[in-house]
């Protein structure tokens, strides 16, 4: 499949698609936040995560759904996230232009250089 123009994830969008084929069930705003934390080694807000969310739902790459509230006073429903079908062939495709553009370089982090 090729992905037409506008279909190409930014590098965020990609995080957060990532993290939700991990997470797969559990993925809602909260752990798909520690999940990136975690993975980047990087402070994520949840304002990011919610924001990305959205535009991802808007190229119809991800769905939600919602839960029943939680089982304590005052409890909330809570959005679990899911890749579409879509969503999971443009996470394969970018990945594997990821691959491709990587094949046959050697990255050397103490130079910052990439080596053929």
């Amino acid at each position: 499949m090729s992905m037409s123009k506008g279909r190409y994830l930014a590098e965020f969008e990609l995080y957060v698609m990532l993290a939700l084929a991990r997470l797969e069930d559990t993925a809602y705003g909260v752990t798909i936040r520690q999940e990136i934390e975690e993975r980047a080694g990087r402070p994520v807000s949840i304002g990011a995560v919610y924001a990305t969310l959205g535009r991802l739902g808007d190229k119809g790459l991800v769905s939600f759904r919602t839960s029943d509230p939680l089982p304590v006073k005052g409890g909330r429903s809570r959005k679990y996230f899911r890749l579409t079908a879509g969503g999971q062939s443009a996470l394969e495709e970018s990945m594997a232009m990821l691959e491709r553009m990587k094949h046959g370089l050697e990255l050397d982090a103490d130079s910052g250089r990439a080596r053929k």
